[in-house]
């Protein structure tokens, strides 16, 4: 049975066999998670986002750009993430380090698959923590340690009660219950939505009076760092007894991340009033001169640095060599056209409802799957777009195409569906009624655009332009998009930044000096016009220059929100999520 999450403020709890309702927060604490997601990508090799937490995570913490280049390889071999971690290790682009770490996924993955398949369901769960858990937990700090042990039997718990509940169920059962009972579930056809993750405190604030000082920043980054010093302690500790080839390596990155701590620690000891970018230089010549070549390499490619100094000037200060620190970043898979970027209306919206998560989509490249309403809102306007492109005219045409149109998209006959169906149906027979009914002429149908602004390429794609007469009688153009959500005011919609972005685009790659933008909500037959002058021109042209500057700084701190973690495909990876 699926547990019914409550909001934001109530505690989580479970039922499982109409028993009484019990605590689940611990279904949020990292180390479980981490269960999760294993148990996850067992049960749906597709389920990339569950493998590449697994991947990124102890005990295999895959760097970044590795992941990155895994992903890559895996997409462009259309494989899943599982059977694309092989055919990544026969990359010349994948270092012998990442193909250590992938090795240790693959042997992780063949004992995991093998105790779902071989043990009692409450026993696959038992073995699975054990295969993942750390030796050396024990150096953990008492307290740390006592949390992590009690989430982890509040798992194996719960994996008790459901077989005691279901005494006939097999561990995939169990497992599919595992992967839908946590607060870490997808949003996606009609299933019950996580209540909103509530932010941690930031770093960066909202508005400038809410931003803290670069010493809170400082303060908050050293307690951060200084648990994660501690748990790589007891890590790395609990594998020098194993025969592997980077133990050297893990040695190295935990000696770092220690000498991070106490760059940190000086730092906020500093004199009052010296900047930080100058104590950094003094702190960095002293700690590099005590490390080893491959401590200095590791602690030279740091982001540490980037994080705290700020901006590329400031950067500049501190002496770090550019060309090495790029060579572990993100920089080679970040969607580059020429010296800037290549951007969309719905890239520049994901970044600015969350920087994380553009980086999920649109740089680690992360594939999810397409829910029921996606799914139904691209058959619409796929079914418009071969109408209008056909030169079709009678409503039987539209409706021919719709019946085609949704068997090639996959849809069957559950209920869920052939409402859809339903709402379809009653949506185009309207539009076709409102299309021909109206005083304006469609002139073109699905028209690209693509311009620079600044050194960014932008592109994209107009649903519909019709040719209308303006309060002058002169001739003016009106853009619309098509949506299949439900309407919206054009109050709701004043700081829209998709319709600006068309509209600077008719101006500049089309050439239409005058032009008015509308969206038109298919489903409830409602044009909303958005109206938008040079003011927004030059707003949005703003918007892009900083979106875009935050995505060539790498700068993917995320944003949580309800309305963006509700439909976030990327939470069982998202840090905020534990929060």
């Amino acid at each position: 049975m699926v547990p019914a999450f409550r909001t934001a403020t109530e505690p989580a709890a479970e039922t499982i066999g109409g028993g009484a309702p019990r605590d689940v927060a611990f279904l949020r604490r990292a180390e479980v998670r981490d269960v999760l997601a294993w148990v996850r990508l067992l049960v749906d090799p597709q389920d990339a986002a569950a493998v590449v937490r697994a991947l990124a995570r102890p005990p295999i913490e895959l760097r970044q750009a590795h992941l990155a280049r895994v992903i890559q390889v895996a997409r462009r071999r259309k494989l899943d993430l599982v059977a694309g971690l092989t055919a990544a290790t026969e990359s010349p682009q994948v270092p012998p380090e990442a193909r250590e770490r992938i090795a240790r996924f693959a042997a992780l993955h063949r004992s995991a698959a093998g105790a779902l398949e071989g043990r009692a369901p409450d026993a696959f769960v038992v073995e699975l923590i054990e295969l993942l858990g750390a030796p050396g937990r024990a150096l953990l700090a008492p307290e740390d340690a006592a949390e992590q042990q009690a989430s982890l039997q509040g798992l194996r718990d719960l994996a008790a009660e459901f077989v005691r509940a279901q005494p006939g169920a097999t561990p995939r059962e169990l497992a599919r219950h595992l992967a839908t009972a946590a607060p870490v579930m997808r949003a996606a056809g009609g299933a019950a939505e996580d209540p909103a993750p509530a932010p941690a405190a930031p770093l960066v604030g909202d508005t400038p009076e809410d931003r803290p000082s670069p010493d809170d920043r400082l303060e908050a980054t050293f307690q951060l760092m200084r648990e994660e010093v501690l748990e790589s302690v007891g890590r790395i500790g609990g594998r020098l007894g194993e025969l592997r080839l980077d133990t050297e390596l893990d040695i190295s990155h935990g000696v770092v991340r220690y000498l991070e701590l106490l760059k940190l620690a000086a730092l906020l000891q500093r004199p009052a009033g010296q900047d930080i970018a100058e104590a950094l230089a003094d702190i960095n010549a002293r700690l590099l001169s005590a490390t080893t070549p491959t401590q200095r390499e590791i602690l030279q490619t740091s982001t540490l640095d980037e994080t705290l100094a700020g901006d590329g000037e400031e950067r500049s200060k501190i002496g770090e060599p550019i060309g090495k620190r790029d060579e572990h970043s993100l920089g080679p898979f970040l969607p580059r056209k020429g010296v800037g970027l290549a951007l969309s209306a719905s890239d520049i919206e994901t970044y600015r409802s969350c920087p994380l998560r553009y980086k999920f989509a649109r740089v680690l490249r992360i594939p999810t799957e397409q829910t029921l309403h996606q799914r139904f809102g691209i058959a619409v306007h796929t079914v418009l777009e071969r109408f209008h492109s056909d030169g079709g005219e009678t409503l039987s045409q539209l409706l021919e195409l719709l019946d085609s149109g949704w068997r090639k998209a996959g849809f069957g006959d559950s209920q869920r569906e052939n409402e859809l169906r339903g709402l379809a149906t009653t949506a185009l027979t309207r539009y076709h009624g409102r299309l021909h009914g109206q005083d304006s002429e469609p002139v073109w149908f699905e028209r690209s655009f693509s311009f620079r602004l600044g050194p960014h390429h932008l592109r994209g794609r107009v649903d519909r332009v019709d040719r209308v007469i303006g309060a002058d009688g002169g001739e003016e153009y009106e853009l619309i998009d098509y949506k299949t959500s439900r309407a919206k005011t054009a109050e709701q919609l004043k700081d829209d930044v998709q319709l600006s972005l068309y509209a600077l685009a008719a101006r500049e790659a089309w050439g239409l000096e005058s032009s008015h933008q509308a969206y038109y909500y298919v489903l409830d037959d409602v044009k909303v016009p958005v109206p938008r002058g040079e003011q927004d021109a030059a707003s949005v042209t703003d918007i892009v220059m900083e979106v875009g500057e935050g995505i060539l700084a790498q700068e993917f701190e995320p944003t949580p929100s309800h309305a963006a973690c509700s439909i976030c495909d990327y939470r069982i990876v998202c840090p905020v999520a534990e929060k």
